[in-house]
């Protein structure tokens, strides 16, 4: 398997009257990606391959031109369907997406079933490393979201799904790397992470290495955002 790196968008603008996948990133959003793009060597990511959302597409973007290369959009990386109620208050939709991770193979009200997520990201990562291989082995940079980005480490770690893996209540902004010979154990945020990117911090995974990025109230990407910027949103 092609080496990878999946990062997640930063915190966005929200508004109720928008389409959640519509979103775009807020001033603190963009502001930790440049800050991330500029304090980490990201020069090994010749590929930028990111969600259909805007909010991933302006994360990517921000990457994008500190590398000097495009941002290749794909279907099947977005976050997993909520349009069945759309925008909810944020302690509604915590309770939710509680529920969307404890009964994966239920569909809660209406929502997409964590299962069948899982297995739609699963096979857009695989299906782009496959096409991006028969070109050149070049390391990724995937650029999506919590939700489906934390069904998609369950899968490569060998974890149950669960919501005991998901980001830190960062607000977004986190990354794993997987590869060969390489299982991700849990979520780094855009500060912490940077100097670990390309040091082989990661290690295989490990029964309950996931215990350490366990996500309270606020971790997903509707959630609050860090107490520096809690007007914003993720």
């Amino acid at each position: 398997m092609t080496d990878f790196l999946y990062l997640t968008h930063p915190q966005v603008m929200v508004d109720p009257a928008v389409p959640v996948p519509r979103w775009g990133l807020s001033e603190v959003g963009r502001a930790r990606t440049r800050a991330f793009a500029a304090c980490t060597d990201l020069s090994p990511y010749r590929r930028i391959v990111s969600s259909t959302e805007v909010k991933a597409q302006e994360t990517a973007s921000l990457l994008a031109a500190t590398l000097g290369v495009p941002v290749e959009v794909r279907e099947g990386m977005e976050e997993n369907d909520r349009s069945a109620t759309g925008y909810l208050p944020e302690a509604q939709f915590q309770e939710m997406a509680d529920a969307f991770f404890a009964r994966p193979r239920e569909s809660v009200a209406g929502w997409e079933r964590a299962q069948d997520a899982q297995a739609r990201i699963v096979a857009a990562i695989s299906r782009t490393l496959a096409e991006l291989q028969e070109h050149r082995q070049v390391p990724v940079l995937f650029v999506g979201h919590g939700g489906v980005g934390t069904l998609l480490l369950c899968h490569l770690a060998g974890y149950p799904i669960s919501r005991l893996h998901d980001q830190p209540p960062v607000g977004g902004g986190c990354w794993f790397r997987a590869g060969a010979g390489q299982r991700p154990d849990r979520w780094r945020t855009m500060e912490e992470g940077a100097a670990q990117v390309h040091a082989g911090q990661d290690g295989p995974a490990q029964a309950g290495a996931g215990r350490e990025s366990t996500a309270p109230a606020g971790a997903r990407e509707q959630g609050a955002a860090p107490a520096c910027a809690p007007e914003e949103g993720p």
